[in-house]
């Protein structure tokens, strides 16, 4: 396998809710496993949150995530970004749907001065995403 980079999202406690989300908007396949899956013998009440996740789609896309780990605090920020990006115009206008849907859109996905489609949105798990469509005209 070559070396990869990809995001990982850490949640408070609804990190299972949100990548069952990301599947749904992207498809592909998720693997989920629990604190108390992996034996974490510190779990206590975080038995059944998510240790480490991981979708796989169809388009090449990874993402992970996981839930704050037992005894750590949950600091979120607004240090990282999801880019989704390509010139599938059809493809990349239905993630922005569902992303944009529930959440809040702070770029209308249109026309920039760079000549792409363009929009950033944060989605209901205040996660932002930008989403970039090259090749457009129009």
């Amino acid at each position: 396998m070559p070396s990869r980079l990809n995001p990982y999202l850490t949640f408070d406690g609804d990190a299972r809710q949100a990548m069952e989300f990301y599947k749904e908007v992207f498809g592909g396949t998720l693997a989920l496993n629990t604190y108390g899956e992996f034996g974490e013998k510190e779990a206590g009440d975080s038995v059944d949150k998510i240790m480490h996740s991981q979708l796989e789609t169809d388009s090449g896309f990874t993402l992970m995530a996981g839930d704050v780990a037992p005894g750590m605090e949950f600091r979120p920020g607004n240090t990282i970004s999801v880019s989704v990006s390509g010139e599938d115009d059809a493809e990349l206008r239905g993630y922005w749907a569902k992303l944009s849907g529930d959440g809040t859109v702070s770029v209308p996905l249109e026309m920039q001065m760079w000549g792409d489609v363009f929009g950033m949105c944060t989605d209901r798990f205040g996660i932002t995403w930008l989403v970039n469509i090259s090749g457009q005209t129009s």
